[in-house]
């Protein structure tokens, strides 16, 4: 298998609901960005919900979705963060959290009737979230002098790459996000874009004066701001 070239998640907060023999399950699904904004979003839901028996919950980060965690809060082990997580991984989602919320109804689920609940909650949660595929990308940092203002701006725009951010203070500087299985191409017509030559020629040259281009971090190693 190749390497994996975009990675989905869900665009906004969204809420499921399950509801089996009295007891009544609340999802809520959070895109998120790191471990910190994880925890927020699970104090956020604690406070919503302060007479609530159980505050479970799964996440995981990143590209490639190594970084994770799932928890039972007082459910018996096994019953309730990781049939949260499965849902999570049967989407194919990461940079996603799921709190669900239990009220208990008075009567005792059992382990396969624990797993079902925070399972269908969790399920439910994701049928209603919109789910979108996104590139996974190397950032790369362009800067220049403001002699080459223009002409680098012009490249960038016809380049159609997305800008995570630019600053303009003693000199330009922009950082762009791009496809990493795309980045020697990209690049070349960057190159030549600034240069103002064709790409033939710009793969025989080194960049113009002032220029300097700078890997910010590699796509497939990136968890999360």
């Amino acid at each position: 298998m190749g390497k994996k070239t975009y990675y989905q998640t869900i665009t906004a907060p969204s809420e499921g609901v399950y509801k089996e023999k009295g007891s009544k399950f609340i999802a809520y699904a959070f895109p998120i960005h790191s471990r910190e904004e994880a925890m927020e979003r699970l104090q956020e839901v604690k406070k919503w919900h302060i007479k609530a028996r159980h505050h479970c919950f799964a996440w995981r980060l990143g590209y490639t979705g190594d970084l994770f965690r799932a928890a039972d809060d007082g459910e018996p082990s096994g019953t309730a963060g990781k049939p949260i997580l499965g849902q999570i991984d049967k989407f194919n989602l990461t940079n996603v959290m799921v709190v669900v919320v239990r009220y208990f109804g008075g009567t005792l689920l059992g382990t396969s009737g624990l797993i079902r609940s925070y399972r269908e909650a969790t399920a439910d949660a994701f049928a209603k979230a919109e789910i979108k595929k996104y590139p996974i990308l190397d950032v790369y940092r362009i800067s220049f002098g403001y002699d080459l203002m223009s002409q680098t701006m012009s490249a960038v725009k016809k380049s159609g790459l997305k800008i995570i951010k630019q600053e303009f203070t003693d000199n330009g500087k922009v950082e762009l996000g791009i496809p990493f299985q795309e980045v020697d191409e990209a690049l070349l017509k960057l190159k030549a874009g600034i240069s103002q030559v064709s790409t033939n020629q710009a793969s025989m040259e080194d960049w113009p004066e002032g220029v300097k281009v700078e890997l910010v971090r590699k796509g497939l190693d990136y968890l999360g701001d």
